[in-house]
């Protein structure tokens, strides 16, 4: 591989080369627009191997609309979608063998056995006879199917219809898979074991879901987008943002508190919180920590500190502070 400075032939180096096999979709500018509505407003990012990408969003931010797109259900009015180093528009047919896609509502036949679905689908994705069987015989272990791969699709429970919809849509073996709502309508116990299904999938794989359950994106998604009104208004890993979020906020409990005003004093505190009880929640500047500051002056004016702790923030409390601001900013 090699590119050019000045017309001039430059090797990659190997971390570089190793960044750039890692890159299994690529997005940039994605518009797609409904007469005057921006649906999707000039939104890029990338996936890479290993990671499992959480869309969150309002009703209406563009999840879906932005899903299909990069499914390859539905053309986007400006924009370039690359998929293992090939471009969706322009060659479809060859993108769409690295892509799954999982639907919010499976596209399943009822009246056909799990077996049939499967088989079906392994066809319809060019797999000759023989490597259509492995395949189903391979994905149904994966996916826990094995045992009911002989009962009609219609007779089954919501939990399994949506594993033989992920099933279907990782047949082929995609280096990309894209779940919309792929735990929707399921009871907590079917939502946990789709969760580890989709965790176990994404390691050596992409993998690109939109769910209205934040705590299962928490617990899925190694990173994630907020979106709103078409646009994305905040991307990280998720282990980042949760660290910025819980690096700002300490919890404190005291006996003889103080007046609020003297908590706000202390060095970096920015505001504080009455929680009641002698709780209170300390809001302070991201580069400062004010527990030195904090423990000295409790000692020292006899506040009885009995509690004092990082407050672990929710990613609930994460999202709906961002699309405040973004409405602030607007």
């Amino acid at each position: 591989m090699q590119r050019f400075y000045n017309n001039a032939p430059c090797r990659l180096t190997l971390v570089e080369n190793i960044a750039m096999a890692e890159i299994l979709a690529q997005v940039e500018r994605l518009t797609r627009c409904y007469g005057e509505i921006r649906a999707v407003d000039e939104v890029s990012f990338t996936l890479r191997r290993g990671q499992a990408l959480g869309f969150l969003g309002p009703n209406g931010a563009g999840k879906s609309t932005t899903m299909r797109m990069l499914a390859g259900v539905l053309a986007p009015d400006a924009g370039r979608i690359i998929i293992d180093s090939v471009d969706l528009l322009d060659q479809p047919a060859q993108a769409k063998r690295s892509l799954g896609y999982l639907p919010e509502q499976p596209l399943l036949y009822r009246e056909m056995t799990v077996d049939e679905q499967l088989h079906y689908s392994a066809r319809l994705h060019g797999l000759s006879r023989t490597a259509s069987r492995q395949a189903a015989a391979d994905i149904k272990e994966r996916c826990g199917l094995t045992d009911v791969n002989r009962r009609l699709i219609g007779h089954l429970s919501k939990g399994y219809q949506q594993r033989i919809g992920i099933a279907q849509a990782v047949l082929h073996d995609p280096s990309v898979v894209v779940l919309d709502e792929p735990t929707v309508g399921l009871d907590p116990l079917q939502s946990h074991e789709i969760c580890t299904l989709i965790r176990e999938l994404s390691q050596d794989r992409g993998v690109i879901l939109s769910s209205h359950r934040l705590s299962e994106v928490q617990a899925i998604c190694t990173h994630v987008q907020i979106m709103r009104a078409g646009r994305l208004v905040y991307a990280s890993s998720l282990a980042d943002l949760e660290q910025q979020q819980q690096s700002t906020r300490l919890r404190i409990g005291l006996k003889m508190p103080p007046p609020l005003a003297r908590l706000t004093q202390l060095p970096g505190v920015e505001r504080v919180e009455a929680l009641g009880e002698g709780r209170f929640r300390l809001h302070h500047a991201a580069d400062a920590a004010p527990y030195q500051a904090l423990v000295e002056r409790a000692s020292a004016e006899n506040w009885g500190l009995w509690e004092l702790a990082p407050e672990q923030v929710s990613l609930e409390q994460i999202f709906v502070s961002f699309i405040l601001e973004s409405e602030i900013a607007e």
